[in-house]
């Protein structure tokens, strides 16, 4: 059993100020600025840059007592996680159980444009916050 990854889906950087992170990413690296959407499920509102894999994903807490606002009150902003598009969440999860992966989510959530999300604990893979993703792209 093993996970069925379709590939890098995207980079997210969480941010302070998300207005500020556009402006960079848009108008002074050249980035095309594809959604924006508040998910209240993760308590956070992000940006979209780019189409299809390998998208680059901008977050900023809604919340003080949120992970990403804890994330940037102990290390500032910066890459936040990774993540992998795969074919069959909940196979995926079971596959990572299975090889003793530790995993945050216990279920799938839901996640920006309508996919739904699982992460797998830093401690499991190497330093690095992994979200999965299977569903509609924004």
């Amino acid at each position: 059993m093993s996970v069925k990854s379709k590939g890098l889906d995207h980079v997210a950087i969480a941010v302070k100020d998300l207005d500020k992170a556009i402006a960079l990413y848009r108008d002074t690296l050249g980035l095309e600025l594809a959604e924006l959407e508040e998910v209240p499920e993760q308590q956070v509102r992000t940006a979209i840059f780019g189409h299809g894999m390998g998208r680059v994903e901008l977050i900023c807490p809604t919340s003080p007592d949120t992970g990403v606002a804890r994330f940037l009150e102990k290390r500032g902003e910066g890459l936040h996680h990774i993540c992998i598009e795969v074919e069959d969440i909940e196979a995926s999860m079971a596959a990572l159980r299975a090889k003793g992966a530790p995993l945050i989510d216990e279920t799938p959530k839901p996640g920006a444009g309508g996919a739904k999300v699982a992460f797998v604990h830093p401690k499991g893979s190497h330093g690095v916050l992994v979200e999965l993703r299977q569903g509609p792209k924004p």
